[in-house]
């Protein structure tokens, strides 16, 4: 068989001999778990960096940007009830689309999840920061320096917290869910008796399809390919599909209930931020929301914005550099990678990758700015919800007889406009992350040329 189109074969949900995980999680444990996935960067910080792009029209962006991540979510969660396994986007192109694909796919997920880490230090630096400025520590060793300090130190503790064998527990995500929700209600709060709607003149200054100037795309479309960032999470939910106690109605309720609300959630931040203050200086900060507060004479809340995002924001990289583990593991698993980069301890954790994901987390922090790490993100992650919608039509094509625990609606509706929806995206993003991603993906297959395609277990079959 070809190494191009060679594949796994597809495992069932349903494991033999009662070998599977208790179906113990209803539909509110599936909306939690999206919200606490989801909620992170992208509200605290990206809403500056995207209202610098599409002005107060970042409020639609926030909108195009979630219905195409709904899509996604949609065709994730027939996936992985198809196939619950770990490696993500990677496994599922695996089974379905061909090694060489899978492979494609991997090396934007480990781009993906690699940078997400960054991007979200980078952001939790912006409002540690302003908490450590107001204390009196020196500019040098805050994020105004030529190195970011603390980006660089909030990676690499949770580098170390994860090397511990620490895990997040059901009641430690529920805590932090209702930290940051009501950090924002709070904000809401505080900012609407102060709305002027003459902030929103004009609301859309660069227009709705996506422009370059100056090396950056303008325009709703601009911002919405920046901001498809925030909605990075759901798939926690896809990969919940053998635990689901009813997949049918729960993974719908969880992945769709959980997109729209944090949709909301952003269009209603979004909106209450830029109704009190312009967005130029507003997209300038680097903690926007405490900067909306301060500018309204309220150094007290903001403080309380900030503290939030601080505690709550570094659970975003420990889950991501635990999925970043995964791929890693499933592509060694699979012989793509030396299996020694998968090895474990004896607290079961990755030690070799964890350490490479944290420096290499750490050293993009510390040197690139938020928004060209959150384009570079969004270019590996686009190419995953792309071979995901091909894959869940393709089998729906090829195996139509396989048991679904989960069923994408409308597929062949809501696959094409997904895969179409991120294509737009992907043209929309930065030129230089383009060439990046190139770059990234010509090395890749080097690698895979030279050492995946021989070493590969179906290689070896």
């Amino acid at each position: 068989m070809s190494f191009i189109t060679r594949r796994k074969p597809l495992e069932l949900a349903a494991p033999a001999h009662g070998g599977g995980l208790k179906a113990t999680l209803g539909w509110p444990h599936l909306l939690a778990l999206g919200v606490g996935a989801i909620i992170g960067t992208g509200i605290y910080t990206l809403t500056g960096v995207a209202a610098g792009l599409a002005g107060p029209a970042v409020i639609l962006s926030f909108a195009v940007a979630g219905v195409i991540c709904a899509g996604a979510a949609l065709c994730y969660a027939e996936m992985a009830s198809l196939t619950p396994q770990a490696g993500s986007a990677y496994t599922y192109s695996y089974v379905t689309l061909g090694e060489t694909l899978a492979w494609i796919v991997g090396v934007g997920l480990i781009l993906e999840y690699t940078l997400v880490c960054s991007a979200v230090a980078v952001g939790w630096s912006g409002y540690a920061s302003g908490l450590l400025r107001g204390a009196g520590v020196p500019e040098l060793l805050l994020n105004g320096g030529a190195i970011d300090v603390p980006a660089i130190f909030i990676a690499l503790v949770v580098t170390g917290v994860l090397l511990l064998g620490t895990r997040e527990s059901a009641t430690v995500n529920f805590i932090l869910v209702c930290v940051k929700l009501v950090a924002l209600a709070a904000f809401v709060a505080f900012t609407i008796p102060h709305f002027d709607a003459a902030n929103f003149q004009p609301f859309a200054p660069f227009g709705f399809g996506a422009h370059e100037i100056d090396g950056k795309k303008y325009g709703v479309m601009g911002a919405a390919a920046i901001i498809f960032f925030a909605f990075y999470g759901f798939d926690a939910i896809s990969t919940a599909a053998e635990e689901a106690k009813n997949p049918k109605r729960d993974l719908t309720i969880g992945i769709v209930g959980s997109m729209a609300l944090c949709t909301l959630i952003y269009m209603v931040i979004a909106a209450a931020a830029l109704g009190v203050v312009p967005y130029e200086p507003f997209s300038k900060s680097p903690e926007p929301l405490a900067y909306a507060l301060k500018q309204l004479g309220q150094p007290g809340p903001a403080a309380i914005i900030a503290g939030a995002a601080v505690v709550a924001m570094p659970t975003v990289i420990m889950v991501f550099m635990f999925g970043q583990s995964r791929v890693f593991f499933a592509m060694a698993r699979d012989g793509l990678l030396p299996q020694g980069l998968a090895k474990v301890d004896g607290r079961g954790v990755p030690t070799m990758v964890t350490i490479f994901t944290g420096v290499v987390a750490a050293v993009f922090a510390g040197l690139v700015p938020l928004d060209e790490i959150a384009s570079l993100a969004n270019a590996g992650t686009l190419v995953a919800f792309i071979a995901v919608a091909f894959a869940v039509m393709v089998l729906r094509r090829r195996s139509p007889e396989l048991p679904r625990p989960f069923v994408t609606p409308l597929v062949w509706v809501v696959a094409p406009l997904t895969i179409a929806g991120c294509i737009y995206l992907f043209a929309s993003l930065q030129t230089q992350t383009m060439l990046f991603f190139l770059g990234a993906n010509v090395l890749g297959a080097l690698v895979y040329l030279l050492y995946g395609r021989v070493k590969s277990r179906l290689a070896q079959a």
